[in-house]
């Protein structure tokens, strides 16, 4: 029996593959690497227990052309993450949430297999409920710059739900709070990978707003835990905040971020972009309590292990 990933290739989804390969699994990674890279996996590529189709899902995917029978699992990661990317090319970010989540959907009813979906905190938008729970409606701007990604999310969610009433497919739904580790690009946009490459090269950190808005940063380890915890469990659906509760302003992980690099870099300011989260901090009792997730790696732990790695590939 195989389990099937989309998205292999991206940061969440080779660690997944990895984790996977690692307990035994046979793995399929698809990827059609539009954002995706082939050295999250070419480490991976002589182990006859994985295999890589590239493959973009927003065209149907034919189970029986593919040797896929035996699919018994499939995790759907394939949806550009980082704002730079998903405001750069949105009307792909909007057809991979939308056709890509149908596509694989329907490869699941042929196959019986079971479904999770990785949603996002970004459901949530800039939220007025603080943290954030998973009964929480959302404030989404739907027509502003990250509407391609919250909405086709959103939309994702819809859908994958419907599926379920109607096919009586097993679907998960898991809302990924922001993650960090090995394997970010460094130009990925994100707000750790940045911090770091600016730091290691001695240039200024930029920060968008007054620095005082916070996120909650979860380990990818911890990410991966929850991920497969959410899979494994019978007769829960969710949706489940998968994060890390421990907040964080980022005016504080700049400093942070300069001190364990021990850096020159001096903080420089800017305006805050359009719909930009003012706060981001997951509740996770629901996942406390139906999966047994609680994030095991320091913040400052995994900050270190992520500086290392960018300082090796440098």
């Amino acid at each position: 029996m195989s389990i099937l990933i989309t998205g292999g290739a991206g940061f969440i989804g080779s660690h997944l593959c990895e984790r996977l390969l690692k307990t035994g699994h046979k793995v399929i990674c698809v990827d059609n690497f539009i954002t995706g890279d082939h050295s999250n996996i070419d480490h991976l590529m002589k182990d006859p227990n994985f295999r890589l189709i590239e493959h973009d899902i927003t065209n149907p995917i034919l189970g029986e052309e593919l040797d896929l029978e035996d699919v018994t699992e499939i995790f759907n990661l394939a949806c550009p993450a980082s704002p730079i990317d998903y405001q750069k090319i949105p009307l792909e970010t909007l057809w991979v949430s939308a056709a890509g989540t149908k596509n694989m959907l329907d490869l699941a009813v042929k196959l019986k297999a079971r479904f999770l979906q990785a949603s996002t905190s970004e459901v949530y938008g800039d939220p007025l409920e603080h943290p954030q729970k998973e009964s929480y409606f959302g404030n989404v701007n739907c027509l502003g710059p990250r509407s391609c990604y919250d909405e086709g999310k959103r939309f994702g969610e819809s859908l994958i739900t419907n599926y379920s009433h109607k096919y009586g497919l097993d679907t998960k739904i898991v809302r990924i709070f922001n993650t960090y580790g090995p394997k970010m690009r460094a130009h990925d946009g994100r707000v750790i990978p940045n911090f770091i490459t600016q730091a290691l090269s001695g240039k200024s950190i930029t920060i968008y707003g007054d620095g005082y808005q916070t996120r909650s940063f979860c380990y990818v380890d911890d990410m991966v835990d929850g991920i497969l915890a959410l899979m494994a469990t019978k007769d829960f659906k969710g949706p489940v905040n998968i994060g890390n509760p421990e907040e964080y302003s980022i005016k504080a992980l700049a400093e942070k971020i300069v001190e364990l690099t021990d850096s020159k870099s001096k903080i420089v300011y800017k305006n805050l972009p359009q719909d930009d989260p003012k706060v981001r901090r997951p509740d996770i009792t629901l996942a406390k309590k139906t999966l047994g997730f609680e994030p095991k790696i320091k913040f400052e732990h995994g900050l270190k292990k992520t500086i290392e790695w960018f300082k090796n590939i440098s």
